[in-house]
């Protein structure tokens, strides 16, 4: 596959359309979501094409009451074809005995990300075993996505497919609003702390 042709191909394309060529290229397919803030666009983007398009969402027990809510809210909507993958041990059970969530400078938070975001997303990956992955990944978020591209290749072989890449908040914001879609503010991923700190998903 010939990324750099079809970067160049997909440059100026609409989400819709990247998501059409994706699906056109007729590959067993998967949407992952963590039902944070503007991920209402890709669900859409996808699922207004092809309802049946697995949705894997990690739930490591550790989200915000209100992305629970909007989780809720949003797989009503589109009446998604919800896969929920959750870590081996709970969260409960690690903050009574395990000392709860590391700071990300502690040689322990490795271990926390491993168990409760890396783990269950492998296995929902070798469960699933996509070809073609889509993500709401875009440009600006973190220097390693900024090396990426509209369409990438994971290291095990994977198409890695956002088709909002290039778009910044702004631009999220009025697709979000243009086709009536609910969004939420309120999120915190344990696993990365910081908005611009990736959690591992997208360096395997």
């Amino acid at each position: 596959m010939d990324l750099q042709a079809i970067n160049q191909e997909l440059a100026s394309a609409s989400p819709a359309e990247i998501v059409k060529w994706a699906l056109g290229l007729g590959k067993k397919s998967i949407l992952t979501t963590n039902f944070g803030p503007g991920e209402a666009s890709i669900i859409h983007a996808v699922c207004e094409q092809d309802a049946k398009v697995p949705v894997v969402w990690i739930d490591s027990g550790y989200a915000l009451k209100a992305t629970y809510q909007f989780a809720d809210k949003v797989i009503k909507r589109f009446d998604l074809n919800l896969d929920v993958y959750t870590p081996k041990v709970s969260a409960a059970r690690r903050d009574a005995v395990m000392g709860g969530i590391p700071m990300v400078d502690e040689p322990e938070h490795a271990e926390f990300t491993e168990q409760f975001k890396l783990e269950p997303f492998n296995r929902a990956m070798s469960e699933h075993q996509p070809e073609v992955w889509f993500t709401n990944l875009r440009k600006h978020q973190t220097a390693l996505r900024q090396t990426l591209d509209i369409v990438s290749m994971s290291s095990d072989g994977v198409i890695k497919v956002s088709p909002f890449f290039h778009y910044d908040d702004t631009e999220l914001e009025k697709y979000l609003q243009d086709n009536d879609l609910p969004n939420e503010e309120k999120y915190y991923d344990p696993t990365k702390a910081l908005a611009n700190r990736e959690c591992g998903l997208h360096t395997r």
